[in-house]
């Protein structure tokens, strides 16, 4: 024992703070690789600089530094220094606080070893002297001794909670999701609080997730990039994913059954009362295979008045059961005090008549049992615990548990399942679980003594029942670290889903009671919820009895614990006469003196009493054949003697009332030798000895014995020994004997029995091996430690052997037995200080085998095994190092040193040098063949390399690593490759990993360098699989620093950014095979690459960034990749089944992917979720279950489990699209999934965006040499994020970033080479204000006007951004929905419009700080530059009018929207669509003509050919103007003016907008002289079609110049040949005698509702000359019908009335059409006389009309027409906007004014216009050849003038107003004028007829 007493306190962890070495020199490039040193510090010049990383105080497997040690400020983790070393120490055994129980700072920790649960404790008789038995000494330190763990051999990992994710707003288009907000609006009703972005997302989405916390800092993202790729991390689960990766064991358990059954009795009653104490046994049996599987539990029962204050049934019985199984019962006995003679029978409890004890009854018994000690057989039960559900056939009855988990369909049961019992996950502890009450009321009474194995005897006789009710509590209980793989088809899995995304890799038991049948013995189960609320007490506390469990010693697998016990069972005595006979069982030592007491090694029945020296059976009463079920259990001597035996004692009593209590008498006695019958399995049969002499045990006194019944043997036994010290195999007894031999030193020098009993043990059974493997294992180690050679070998050769048989035979599928684990990791301690370490012995003989395999000797086939159990000797080398580094350093440290590391002796580390290297060998040729026992030693020699780290100093470890990089250099063969990556992956997995120093002390991290090196050397290789695999374990170790709680200072994070820095310099170096690599593989890289340069500070960066410009361009090349690759989708927009085509892993293609922009992992994640049920964080009462959502959620054809939602999915062949199985993922998931997507790619872009404004800040700062003129690395980068989909977190950022950028850099990005980025930020920003969320929309105003306040600062005006807004606004209109549908098929403005349009007004809102404010920006930010004058400061006006112009832009671009399907009817309302493009697209001559040419095009369609020319002459006048405004071409300002005569719309202000135009894309293409030429052409041709000649002759005119200044000779005679035909056709329009007449016009006015912006308006209309009043009728009364609906008609107003629209009907719209005449330039419109307007026409001259009359005739009496007298005219004249002919086919009206004239001033006016007709005809020029006038034009006009025919002429006027009432109304000043005009006329008219005569004559 005094093992444990070495270890009973632990050591305390002491850390002194040691400064670092800083790394020599300096001036490297950082990107390769430079000494950056430990504290994030580079060296310029060999000067060091103040650090604040000066100290860490060590750590071990993320532990808290031990209290007394203080941690330095800014202290972080650095390289481990000589001077530092690990820490490796014992826990505490011996009263640990609550600090040492959790092993905190400490390596190895003790746990105290679990006893058996008994109900006395079992060292006094371990108690003895056992060193002259070594292989007891052994074998009890095996058992009692403490385990101890290696706390930081699987490492240890304490992470950081996982971040939170907020909701992103993206803006895009609504989806239907009505599940998904039913489902989370369910949930949500549930939360206590909701969260201020409880906004829907893009989806509409609302998930759970609360919004991360503000950072402090000054970083654009609070969310790394890195976690929002791995947002289900797990470090476990990567860890299990590495090939050959160390599975921990739990602590081993007393007992490794699934199940354990606690039983209580709760109460005994009968019918007739309970009047006498009672008392049973419970154990568990098997009643097919008749035996028991348990001892027996028992419980005593008193009557009330018998008990005392110490009595209690709250004892429970823990039974222990691999497996549920319908033959397992509890089989429950009762007796009582044994039957008087004569006295009441036990009759009377099942007795009809009388039903009650009377008084007499209960007194004789109560008095009897008082004085009656000894007990007789009273009743018995078989309970059985679980129903046969699985055989088909009946149920069993009253069975309280059922294997199943789903409820029985049985019509007996009589209850509800009830509440299920789940795994807490920890061993020995159970669950307060609910448990059931059963009820027995078929108690089997029994009249005569009985052995158990008879009771299911048909044969057996059946007494009356007892008329009583046993109450029983039973509780299923699972222990926690078993699977249990009893479930039934029918059960289902639970996992728990928490928000920090970790699944739980155990599987949850849901146990409960299902299907418990009614009993047909009438046993009666009732639910009892017990413990409920946590108040259970507990089951195995001291008051509770553990049963042993028999088959324990059947068990293949190693004892754990102490015991040793012999169960004794007396079966029969037969006998020739009656007796009342017992049995007295006694142990004794020895045989010398009957008088000495025997051993108190006997278990009483009573739990709370001592050992005692014998114990009674049951008396059979009355019966020559005596039967006894009882069992004796007797604790054995650790040593047993051939004279230790049992002794059996038989008594006879007399069962009379007499006046004392009855005294038994002896009838003989019975020996059983221990010795000799232990070992027996089968019953023993005994004589029995009349009395006992001296020394009974010896055969010469035997004959001297008189025995009963001749000699017989006539009692019959049965023995159990249940032994973990005494092994029934012979050759492990044999062994321990010439164990205990040698270690004694009593064996021959030669030791060759030794030897033989060594090898032996591989001929011994499996089962025994398994049981005693563990003290065997021991005493062949401590034979390799201090034994010979040769012993050496042949303990070795046997350990080989034996690890073998273990792994093969009792195999679980691990490659690493558990059996063999728990040796190693718990029970191995390496003898304490008993013995020298076993590592020195162990790798001498291992190396030696080792040598002589590798040069070529023959070692057998022992040679495969020893490798294919290379990890149990490695782990049991280091393991030994361990413990010895912990006993050295214990007690001989100062306190508050470092543990140092364990100083190997010069020849053990030689040995293991030449052992790694032999076994390097060996991995190398095996891996060649594709053995696969190359690649589990390969994680053999890793992991003992990742041991060794924590124990021998590092840098001979780094020995071992080198040793194996040379051996694997290069780029090797695939199958190399994949062992070195999985050797790097476990080595860099080393908790410490980030603090290794180099292998020089100058230098940087080893480890770290060799994985860069060989992670960038794979991304190269040819293997697919192994570029993935090197890509996932950067991500995987970057991650796992990330999360580490130890590692979140921003020191230590700035630390680990620089060990990994060298890997950018590397990829920027071999950008090649960074593009080489897929997309998944290139998403890895980046993602680390964005991690490490987030951690980094400015000062490295900025260093970095100043080395070569070349790798900085290649580094922006990266971001942009980075924009690329996390770019966020939508749902469903890139989801792809499967990896890309070329995915390394085939199976992996085949698993399903829900996501390839997240990590790997995640879909893994999401592959298992989808197998269980999901249940949100929380509890149910605050989220909900899955399983049954609601009624209304779930229908028949919508599944409600996940499994059948794939199973649907794969049915109908829909699964094979990864869109399918996104949407099969249950709404939890699919939430999870979008929301990790979308922050992933807000984090990407944020990071990227705050990279960009280092660098714009450090280029500022002209630290940085570049030779960017326009810094593209900056525009294109931020022109990638634009273009991506971007959330609102983003444009949060993005807008101070881009005023810091414009602030720093304006001059360049403002630049004309800038030209492309610009527009991209002007597009986007046009975009932004489009979004629907209005904290976007007023960062995109505000954006607009930064960029306006830039460019008054650079440009002193507006005017090319306004050229550039409006061509971005032309691009977005193409991308935003104009117009939407209305509920009546026509078409509305839609909201985008609208926000767009009120963003374009926002512009010019003077009052904006609070804008800026609200958008991160100073309240100055939009205050010009002061070092200009005064008049280019910042301007109101022209911002207005910079808005206005693109409102104008955006209603044009509207109302052509909005035409839509009325364009081919109405083509007028086209034409003017494309024409109001056309003017709000001006400043941007590209834009401006093409919507011309549209024009163009539409008013050919139309055959307009004179509007058609106007557009081609003002495409033609844009680009001479601009050419003009250039100074590059033949023409000058007067030939624009000319121009301009023609198409008023041709400005003849050149100025600078032309040149502002000049745009990247735009003004280049076609602002060319031919280009001018072409449509001067084209226009002249339209013209010609429109016999408009005068108009061909200017535009020659402009056409000859060019002509001429080239020399075109050919050209300029087609020109002047042109000419000649258009001025004789002008002469020919004048010579003809009908007057030449271009056009119609006719005034329209627009009245009612239906005709939207026309209505009340009036326009002029010019039509083809041929085109009369009803037809213009007849084509508008078409167009517009078509536009009115059922509640409105259309209605043409006759006349030319003036029209009061208050007064027209509702309901119907009015058209007023009417013909107008143009008014010539210099006419005198208040002329009298009547309008002629061909007499207007006979000279040349342009036909330019702006103002347009009509005549209208009135009466004052409210007449149209009247009499001469009565009949007054109004003249209307109208003036338009803008002259015909124009661009379009109608101009709108802007002023009107009427003038009326008198009847009398009507009569006069008409006699002048026939006077001036005549003299004009008398008097017009004529040729020579011509001198007269024309007789046919004479003719006519004295015809209507003269011989007036139809109407009176001038007759009526002299009739009207000359004669009668009506000359006496005229005043005599018109009086005379009509007389004048009369006189006039006449004289007219004689001198027309002379000539007219004259005419005739000729």
């Amino acid at each position: 024992m005094h093992l444990l007493l070495v270890m009973t306190e632990s050591l305390k962890l002491r850390v002194v703070p040691s400064e670092a070495r800083l790394g020599s020199g300096g001036g490297e490039e950082p990107w390769p690789g430079g000494n950056v040193n430990r504290e994030g510090c580079t060296d310029d010049g060999g000067d060091v600089k103040p650090c604040s990383m000066l100290g860490l105080v060590r750590r071990v497997g993320g532990g808290h530094p031990v209290s007394g040690t203080t941690r330095l400020p800014g202290s972080g983790p650095r390289p481990r220094d000589p001077e530092l070393r690990f820490v490796s120490s014992f826990a505490e055994v011996a009263a640990m606080d609550s600090a040492a129980a959790t092993g905190e700072g400490q390596r190895f920790k003790r746990t105290p070893r679990q006893s058996l649960a008994g109900n006395l404790e079992l060292d006094p008789l371990l108690n003895e002297n056992l060193d002259q038995w070594p292989h007891l000494n052994e074998l009890v330190q095996c058992y009692k001794a403490d385990l101890v763990k290696d706390d930081c051999k699987y490492g240890r990992y304490e992470n950081v909670a996982h971040p939170s994710f907020q909701n992103q707003i993206f803006e895009g288009p609504d989806t239907d999701i009505e599940t998904e907000l039913q489902l989370c609006n369910a949930r949500q009703s549930k939360f206590d609080e909701t969260t201020e972005d409880d906004i829907p997302s893009t989806s509409g989405r609302q998930i759970y997730e609360t919004e991360m916390p503000v950072s402090s800092s000054k970083k654009h993202c609070s969310l790394s990039p890195l976690l929002a790729y791995e947002p289900a991390f797990d470090w476990e689960n990567e860890r299990s994913l590495i090939f050959g990766q160390r599975v921990p064991e739990s602590v081993p358990v007393i007992n490794s059954s699934g199940l354990k059954i606690t039983v209580k009795v709760l109460s005994l009653s009968f019918q007739a009362g309970l009047v006498e104490p009672f008392s049973g046994t419970i154990c568990l049996y098997n009643r097919d295979k008749r035996e028991k599987l348990s001892e027996d539990f028992y419980f005593h029962i008193l009557p009330t008045e018998m008990q005392d204050a110490q009595f209690s049934l709250d004892r429970r019985g823990i039974f222990s059961l691999d497996a549920p199984s319908p033959s397992v019962c509890l089989l429950i006995q009762l007796e009582k005090a044994t039957t008087e003679e004569g006295g009441v029978t036990p009759s009377v409890y099942s007795r009809k008549e009388p039903v009650h004890l009377t008084e007499k009854e209960k007194q004789k018994l109560q008095v009897w049992s008082r004085i009656m000690p000894y007990k007789e057989s009273f009743a018995w039960a078989m309970i059985p615990l679980f129903e046969n559900n699985h055989t088909g056939g009946a149920a069993s009855p009253s069975s309280p548990l059922a294997p199943s988990m789903s409820g029985s369909s049985s019509q007996d049961s009589i209850v509800e399942p009830i509440s299920k019992l789940t795994l807490d996950g920890k061993p020995n502890h159970y669950s307060s679980g609910s448990s059931v009450i059963v009820e027995i009321s078929n108690l089997n009474k029994v009249k005569e003594s009985y052995i158990e194995d008879s009771l299911q005897d048909p044969k057996r006789k059946v007494h009356k029942p007892v008329k009583g009710v046993l109450r029983l509590e039973v509780e299923k209980l699972h222990n926690g670290h078993n699977d249990m793989d009893n479930i039934s088809e029918g059960g289902s899995m639970a996992n728990d889903l928490n928000d920090a995304g970790e699944l739980s890799n155990g599987r949850y038991n849901r146990s409960s009671f299902d299907g418990i049948h009614g009993s047909l013995n009438s046993s009666t189960i009732i639910q009892k919820n017990a413990y409920q609320n946590g108040q259970a007490s507990n089951r195995e506390s001291g008051e509770n009895f553990q049963a042993f469990d028999f088959q324990m010693m059947t068990r293949s697998e190693p004892f754990s614990q102490l015991f040793h016990c012999l169960y004794v069972y007396p079966l029969t005595i037969s006998l020739s006469r009656k007796r009342n006979l017992f049995v007295r069982v006694e142990l004794r030592k020895d045989d010398s003196d009957i008088r000495k007491p025997p051993l108190e090694a006997v278990h009483p029945k009573d739990w709370n009493t001592t050992l005692q020296k014998w114990v009674h059976t049951q008396i059979a009463v009355g019966t020559r054949v005596a039967y006894y079920h009882d069992e004796v259990k007797i604790s054995l001597p650790a040593l047993l003697t051939p004279q230790h035996h049992l002794l059996f004692t038989f008594f006879h009593v007399d069962l009379q009332m007499k006046l004392e209590a009855p005294k038994p008498v002896v009838m003989g006695y019975a020996v059983v030798p221990l010795l000799t019958h232990i070992q027996l399995l089968s019953d023993i049969s005994l004589p029995i000895l009349r009395e006992l002499v001296p020394h009974y045990l010896q055969e010469s006194g035997k004959e001297r014995m008189d025995y009963l019944e001749d000699g017989k043997t006539v009692f019959r036994l049965r023995l159990r020994l249940c032994s973990s010290l005494f092994p029934v195999n012979e050759r492990i007894r044999d062994f321990f004997v010439e164990y205990d031999r040698h270690t004694l030193h009593t064996s021959p020098p030669w030791g060759s029995e030794l030897l033989e009993a060594i090898n032996s043990l591989k001929n011994v059974e499996s089962t025994v091996l398994l049981q005693f493997v563990q003290p065997i294992l021991n005493m062949l180690l401590h034979l390799i430690g201090d034994g010979g050679e040769t012993l050496q070998v042949a303990a070795f050769r046997a350990m080989v052997n034996i690890l073998t048989r273990v792994q093969q035979e009792s195999s679980d599928g691990a490659e690493r037995n558990r059996f063999l684990v728990n040796y190693v990791d718990f029970s191995f301690d390496d003898f304490g200080d008993r013995q020298v370490p076993v590592y020195p012995g162990l790798s001498t003989v291992w190396g030696s085998l080792a040598r002589s395999k590798a040069k070529g000797y023959r070692v057998g086939p022992v040679y495969d095994d020893v490798l294919a159990m290379a990890w149990f000797f490695l782990e049991l080398i280091v393991k030994s190092m361990g413990l010895e580094q912990s006993r050295l350093f214990y007690h001989n440290l100062p306190l508050g040193e470092d543990v140092p590391p364990l100083q190997l002796k010069e020849g053990v580390f030689r040995c293991i040098m030449q052992l790694f290297d032999c076994l390097l060998t060996e991995v190398h040729e095996r891996c060649k063949k594709g053995l696969s026992l190359a690649k589990r030693l390969n994680s053999t020699l890793a992991f003992f390399c990742y041991d060794l780290l924590s124990i021998i100093e590092p840098r001979q470890v780094f020995e071992l690593v080198s040793l194996y990089m040379d051996k694997f250099a290069g780029v090797c063969q695939s199958v190399l490759h994949d062992c070195k990556l999985t050797f790097l992956q476990i080595i860099c997995d080393h908790d410490l990993f980030v603090e290794m120093p180099g292998r020089d002390p100058s230098d940087r991290n080893y480890l770290s360098s060799v994985l860069i090196q060989e992670i960038f050397l794979t991304l190269d290789h040819d293997d697919l699989s192994q570029r993935a695999k090197a890509a996932r374990i950067l991500v995987v170790l970057i991650c796992k620093h990330e999360f580490d709680a130890r590692y979140q200072k921003s020191e230590d994070k700035l630390y680990i950014a620089q060990l990994y820095f060298p890997l950018i310099g590397q990829i920027l170096d071999e950008m090649p095979v960074f593009y080489n690599l897929n997309a998944i593989e290139k998403r890895e890289v980046l993602v680390v690459i964005l991690q490490i340069i987030r951690n980094l500070d400015d000062m490295t960066l900025i260093k970095a960034w100043q080395q070569s410009i070349a790798r900085t361009r290649l580094f922006f090349k990266l971001l942009e990749e980075c924009i690329t690759h996390f770019e966020h989708n939508k749902t469903g927009d890139s989801l792809l089944l499967g990896s890309c085509s070329r995915s390394p892993d085939v199976e992996q293609s085949a698993s399903p992917k829900y996501s390839d922009r997240l990590s790997p992992s995640v879909n893994v994640y999401l592959s298992e979720a989808s197998r269980h049920e999901i249940r949100p964080q929380g509890t149910p009462e605050n989220g909900y279950m899955w399983n049954r959502l609601s009624p209304q959620l779930s229908s028949p054809n919508q599944p409600y489990s996940l499994r059948e939602a794939l199973a649907q999915a794969q049915s109908s062949r829909i699964g094979s699209t990864a869109r399918a199985l996104r949407e099969s993922l249950h709404p939890v998931l699919r939430q999870k999934l979008e929301l990790w997507e979308e922050n992933l790619s807000t984090a990407v872009s944020l990071e990227v965006l705050g990279i960009i404004d280092k660098f714009s800040v450090a280029a500022a700062s002209r630290s940085i040499s570049t030779d960017y003129t326009k810094l593209d690395c900056v525009t294109s980068v931020l022109t990638g994020l634009l273009s991506r989909s971007q959330p609102l977190a983003f444009w949060k950022a993005f807008l101070p970033a881009v005023y810091n950028i414009l602030n720093l850099h304006g001059a360049t990005l403002m630049a004309r080479e800038n030209d492309r980025f610009l527009k991209q930020i002007a597009f986007h920003l046009l975009r932004l204000a489009v979004f629907r969320n209005d904290s976007i929309r007023k960062r995109a105003v505000a954006g607009l006007k930064i960029l306006v306040r830039n460019s008054f600062n650079y440009f002193k005006n507006t005017t090319r951004l306004r050229v550039m807004l409006t061509i971005t606004l032309s691009e977005l209109m193409s991308d935003v929905q104009v117009t939407q549908m209305k509920s009546d098929g026509s078409l509305e403005e839609s909201g985008e419009t609208r926000r767009l349009r009120k963003s374009l007004e926002e512009m010019a809102d003077v009052q904006c700080k609070d804008l800026l404010k609200e958008c991160g920006l100073p309240v100055t930010a939009l205050e010009v530059d002061p070092e200009g004058p005064t008049d280019n400061r910042w301007s109101w006006v022209e911002v207005k009018h910079l808005s206005k112009c693109l409102v104008q832009a955006l209603d044009a671009g509207l109302d052509h929207a909005l035409l839509g399907s009325v364009m081919t009817l109405d083509r007028y309302a086209a034409a003017e669509g494309f024409y109001k493009l056309a003017m709000a697209y001006a400043p941007v001559p590209d834009l401006h003509i093409m919507w011309l040419l549209h024009l163009c095009d539409a008013h050919q369609e139309m055959q307009s050919w004179t509007e058609a020319a106007q557009c081609a002459v003002a495409v033609a006048g844009v680009i001479m103007q601009a050419l003009v405004g250039r100074n590059d071409a033949v023409w000058n300002k007067e030939h624009v003016a000319s121009l301009c005569k023609i198409c008023p719309i041709v400005n003849t202000d050149v100025s600078s907008e032309a040149s502002a135009a000049e745009v990247e894309g735009y003004g280049a293409s076609k602002l060319t002289v031919d280009s001018a030429v072409k449509y001067l052409q084209l226009a002249n041709k339209l013209f010609a079609q429109a016999e408009l000649y005068h108009f061909c002759a200017s535009i020659q005119e402009l056409i000859i110049p060019v002509y001429k200044s080239r020399r075109a000779h050919g050209q300029l005679a087609k020109c002047h040949t042109s000419l000649k035909d258009i001025y004789e056709s002008i002469l020919e329009q004048e010579a003809s005698p009908i007057p030449f007449i271009d056009a119609t016009y006719y005034r329209v006015g627009f009245y009612g509702e239906r005709f939207g912006k026309l209505n009340k308006k009036e326009y002029v209309f010019r039509e083809p000359r041929d085109v009369r009043l009803g037809d213009i009728m007849e084509k508008l009364s078409h167009i517009y019908e078509a536009k009115m609906d059922g509640n409105h008609t259309l209605h043409i107003i006759p006349d030319s009335r003036q029209v009061n629209a208050d007064e027209l009907q509702p309901g119907v719209c009015y058209l007023q059409i009417t013909a107008v005449d143009p008014v010539m330039e210099d006419e005198d419109l208040g002329s009298r006389r009547e309008r002629n307007f061909s007499l207007s026409t006979g000279t040349v001259r342009a036909r330019v009309f702006d103002r347009f009359l009509f005549d209208t005739p009135f009466t004052k009496n409210g007449k149209t027409q009247g009499g001469l007298e009565d009949q007054w005219k109004r003249r209307t004249v109208l003036q338009t906007e803008g002259s015909f002919p124009a661009l379009v086919n109608r101009l709108p009206v802007i002023k009107s004014e009427s003038l009326e004239f008198s009847p009398v001033e009507n009569a006069i006016g008409m006699i002048e216009t026939r006077t001036a007709a005549l003299r004009n005809e008398l008097e017009e020029p004529r040729s020579s050849e011509e001198q007269l006038p024309r007789l046919q034009s004479l003719q006519r006009i004295l015809q209507g003038s003269v011989a007036v025919q139809v109407n009176s002429g001038v007759l009526s006027v002299c009739t009207a107003f000359l004669s009668g009432e009506p000359a006496t109304r005229l005043r005599s000043q018109e009086l005379q004028q009509l007389i004048a005009a009369l006189l006039e006329f006449m004289a007219v008219c004689k001198r027309a007829i002379r000539v007219h005569f004259r005419l005739i004559e000729l």
